[in-house]
């Protein structure tokens, strides 16, 4: 299983973790992205990768 954390005074809304998660973890709320269905993530952190302003943590719990 897989925590997965965005932070929101990083994000910038660009919408590249929604576009990248292959399990369809992130919506964007309130133009951040919110991981909703952290219960589909792979821990693949392709998210972490394409965060260009480095917002997103993912842990295995």
């Amino acid at each position: 299983m897989w925590q997965v954390d965005v932070d929101k005074d990083k994000c910038s809304g660009d919408e590249e973790c929604v576009n990248a998660c292959p399990a369809q973890v992130f919506e964007m709320v309130d133009g951040k992205a919110d991981p909703v269905n952290v219960d589909e993530c792979l821990g693949c952190e392709t998210c972490v990768e394409v965060c260009p302003e480095g917002a997103i943590t993912v842990t295995e719990v």
